[in-house]
């Protein structure tokens, strides 16, 4: 998914990639990794597109960023939609894959994605998941003609990298608005906010399910 479809007139230059992730460790819908790229000589623009950490900005700002980028010709985008499902079943599995190597995996994979459609990547800057030198070494052996940069705060630190972010959280606000529930109730709210443990929305819903148990269901 994303604009990867289509292969741009300037993939056959030295080209730079951002990748970053929303909804790492929430208690609903899933995580989506984001990826940005464009020519390395495209930098000095992209800084001032005024992108920065998605978690910094108010989601109309993040709406109006990302259909922004949609219609840039200088830039491309894909995005990896791990769905919670998918999630519980690796990391509870006999074999368990950490939520680490999930997020890898997915990294990696958007990086052949663009790679095989025949972009010219020469720089990948990512933030860090784990230790970020082994997190490097694991990229540039795997992909020995790119330079990787594995960063803390990479997200505020790389323009490419911020405008991933905006690309992964839009991504994922998007589809947890239209989440469809395996489960059923009558009246269900879906105003749950953001998905994550620490959004308002969601600490005002567990106080009010804590208050209900509390009272054996009866208010």
């Amino acid at each position: 998914m994303g604009s990867e479809a289509a292969l741009p007139k300037w993939a056959s230059n030295p080209c730079i990639m951002g990748i970053d992730e929303a909804g790492r460790g929430p208690v609903l819908g899933p995580m989506v990794y984001g990826c940005l790229y464009c020519p390395c000589s495209y930098q000095q623009t992209l800084a001032t597109l005024n992108f920065a950490d998605s978690k910094t900005l108010k989601e109309e700002k993040r709406e109006e960023l990302f259909e922004d980028l949609k219609v840039n010709d200088s830039v491309g985008w894909a995005v990896d939609i791990i769905d919670p499902r998918e999630l519980s079943a690796k990391m509870l599995n006999k074999n368990k894959i950490n939520l680490n190597e999930i997020s890898h995996d997915s990294a990696i994979g958007l990086i052949t994605r663009v790679l095989n459609i025949g972009v010219l990547l020469t720089e990948v800057y990512l933030d860090t998941v784990g230790d970020a030198e082994k997190y490097q070494a694991k990229l540039s052996q795997r992909f020995p003609s790119i330079k990787f940069v594995v960063s803390k705060k990479a997200d505020s630190l790389y323009p490419v990298v911020s405008g991933a972010s905006i690309v992964a959280k839009v991504t994922r606000d998007r589809t947890l608005r239209g989440w469809i529930f395996e489960e059923t109730a009558e009246n269900m709210h879906r105003n749950f906010g953001s998905g994550y443990p620490g959004g308002a929305r969601c600490l005002k819903l567990s106080i009010v399910c804590n208050n209900f148990q509390s009272f054996g269901g009866l208010f």
